[in-house]
């Protein structure tokens, strides 16, 4: 942690704690791997892509059709959780496809995110592409959209509960239906077209004309809401502008509680992804490791779990770092 020249605090680890470790024999100055390192680095696996989405859509339907069958009010509950995390892989395989490394087919890739992924979770893929590279192209710089999700910690436990209860209880949710109000006729069409989808879909598959509203639209305007802060400001809270992409990315130990429900494909694996975008999220860990292998990724430099890098962005005090990934 330390101070700014504007007397803000950061939390962009300290240069003792950036070893010049690039370039090596197997990794450029900027991280990237050398050609030859890895053939398959980069390489779009289109048949995994299409399992992945075909698995998103099988493991909502058919939960909604578990918890239909079971008929129980924490069975419903428990359906809350899991939508949330539905909705998260939605929004990260869109992810993958801003980065057109969802299908090595640039119309598949972005038809596939514009019509079957992105609107399903609320969002528009081409809005959503465009504020998303503004974000790389200068991370946390003048022009970085999410700034106001990033910048202001180390907060203090009590300003950080507050505003994950705005989220839980729907009022960040609701500004965003307030922006999506404000959008094209062309995009408010499509993500309105998806949610009847959806709807129709839950009352077949349940019986239930309420349905859609508590395992579906509940869930974003809530819980994923936390969840979607949590990740975030675990990826960027409290850094700084910088060429190093270790002032600007936080490096957290994943569990595999924590990959399961907050970071599927790989994306506890960030501070990799803005070292190469062109990496595919099922590569990232063999990036990741490479970076720790050369030394330029340390395990002081690591927080030991999302847990602990959560507490530094409240109080900005570290818990020291755990294992290596590798």
């Amino acid at each position: 942690m330390v101070a700014t020249d504007h007397n803000r605090i950061s939390l962009a680890p300290p240069p003792d704690l950036l070893p010049d470790a690039l370039p090596t024999d197997r990794l450029f100055a900027s991280g990237k791997a050398k050609p030859g390192i890895d053939p398959g680095l980069r390489s779009i696996d289109n048949r995994r892509n299409s399992l992945a989405v075909a698995s998103v859509y099988a493991q909502i339907f058919g939960s909604w059709a578990l918890v239909a069958w079971l008929n129980h009010p924490l069975a419903w509950l428990a359906l809350v959780i899991w939508s949330t995390r539905c909705i998260s892989m939605l929004n990260l395989l869109n992810h993958e496809a801003v980065h057109a490394l969802l299908f090595s087919d640039r119309r598949w890739n972005d038809n596939v995110a514009r019509f079957l992924l992105a609107p399903v979770a609320l969002t528009d893929f081409d809005a959503y592409r465009r504020a998303h590279l503004a974000h790389h192209k200068d991370e946390l710089g003048p022009e970085e959209p999410d700034v106001s999700m990033y910048a202001p910690y180390p907060s203090g436990s009590w300003r950080l509960l507050r505003r994950l209860a705005r989220d839980l209880v729907g009022i960040s949710g609701a500004k965003l239906l307030v922006l999506l109000g404000g959008a094209s006729w062309t995009i408010r069409r499509r993500i309105v077209g998806a949610q009847l989808v959806m709807f129709g879909l839950a009352f077949a598959i349940t019986g239930k004309w309420w349905a859609w509203v508590v395992l579906w639209f509940l869930p974003w305007l809530t819980t994923w809401q936390v969840t979607n802060r949590l990740r975030a400001i675990a990826e960027h809270g409290g850094m700084e502008r910088g060429s190093d992409r270790r002032v600007t990315t936080h490096v957290v130990q994943t569990g595999p509680v924590a990959s399961f429900m907050l970071a599927p494909y790989q994306a506890g694996f960030h501070l990799a992804h803005h070292v190469d975008t062109s990496v595919p999220w099922n590569r990232l860990k063999v990036l990741h490791m490479e970076l720790e292998q050369a030394g330029w990724i340390t395990p002081e430099l690591t927080h030991a779990n999302y847990r602990a890098l959560w507490r530094y962005l409240a109080t900005g005090e570290r818990i020291p770092g755990p294992i290596p990934v590798g």
